[in-house]
């Protein structure tokens, strides 16, 4: 029989933190561990779900948006992209702890991937965006990122050879902030990861996936890291307290504003420490982990979940199989050719 979630409480899109540290991890350990690892077979029953194989969307706004996003004229300096943070070669972020904006101004935490942005709940570590256009508004005007401010980009986009025609042929006000967001957006929409060898083997392929990465897959239910990371982008649609135990930052130290994520957006406390789950469609290509880049390997990140989120110890070769799992998320796309 196919095993599947039904002893775990998964919170709601829209619910507050407050109370889900004890709730999340009480219900994972609640779970019939024996179940899970003896379980077999795939499909609708399995918590985390397929990545679609397109999303429709109009083709002259994602290849205007997709000029866009590689543009430097965007930045006050003509020295910074979107692509400079957000690298799709490299499974869309930079691999760096935190990114470098203008004038070498170093940013406050690690850029997340764009690839599958259109499935996250919220945007932004902290979530301070609904939706990927909004999103757009919080690098092009950031002091430390592009410096910008729209009326300048719009001027700068007016004096190039072809954007004032392409624009035009697509919106009929032209250039201005809200179609530079809107084709941005349709971009980065676009942005999807089909086909990984795990969504092969939810879509029935039992051969897609080695038996280390099929029990890495239980232990991952088992011990609970489906509680927070599950859905089409397995994270990304709730927020949670980092530290829900052990205090993550008590022993790291020299916190900083950009720890106390979501409780900068709410200034409410139950929001201390929490952040946007991330997604882990694309960590196999993303390190460094975490908001504040912390983690160097996955390996370091499963570590650090076991400690402060889980509160329990496992055996290395369990943690290891945890990793081979998150490894088989990683799907295709044609910008992550170089």
């Amino acid at each position: 029989m196919r095993a599947t979630l039904s002893s775990v409480r998964i919170p709601a899109r829209d619910e507050g933190v407050s109370g889900r540290r004890a709730r999340s991890v009480q219900a994972a350990v609640a779970m019939s561990f024996a179940a899970l690892l003896a379980a077999g077979g795939t499909g609708a029953a399995e918590p985390i779900h397929p990545v679609p194989e397109a999303i429709e969307l109009d083709r002259d706004k994602v290849a205007l948006g997709r000029d866009l996003f590689h543009e430097p004229r965007l930045s006050k300096d003509g020295s910074v992209s979107c692509a400079s943070c957000h690298d799709l070669a490299r499974g869309g972020s930079d691999g760096r702890r935190v990114s470098i904006g203008i004038e070498g101004r170093l940013g406050v935490v690690n850029s997340p991937t764009v690839f599958n942005a259109v499935f996250n709940f919220k945007q932004f570590w902290d979530g301070r965006a609904n939706t990927v256009e909004d999103q757009i508004d919080g690098p092009v005007q950031s002091p430390i990122e592009m410096g910008s401010i729209w009326s300048e980009v719009v001027a700068k986009l007016y004096e190039h050879d072809s954007y004032p025609r392409r624009f035009d042929a697509i919106y009929p006000d032209g250039i201005n902030r809200k179609t530079i967001k809107e084709s941005l957006g349709a971009f980065v929409r676009s942005l999807i990861t089909p086909n990984s060898r795990f969504d092969q083997w939810l879509n029935g392929d039992e051969e897609a996936l080695t038996a280390e990465e099929k029990h890495g897959y239980a232990l991952f239910k088992g011990y609970g890291c489906v509680s927070c990371h599950q859905g089409v982008n397995v994270g990304g649609n709730m927020f949670q307290v980092f530290g829900v135990l052990n205090e993550y930052f008590k022993k790291r130290g020299n916190i900083t504003e950009a720890d106390f994520g979501r409780f900068n957006v709410t200034g409410n406390p139950a929001d201390r420490h929490a952040f946007k789950v991330p997604s882990l469609r694309m960590a196999a290509l993303t390190a460094p982990y975490f908001h504040d880049g912390s983690a160097a390997t996955l390996r370091d990140a499963v570590d650090v979940m076991f400690e402060f989120q889980l509160g329990r110890k496992a055996p290395d070769e369990d943690k290891d199989a945890i990793v081979a799992f998150i490894k088989t998320l990683a799907g295709e796309s044609e910008e992550m050719q170089p």
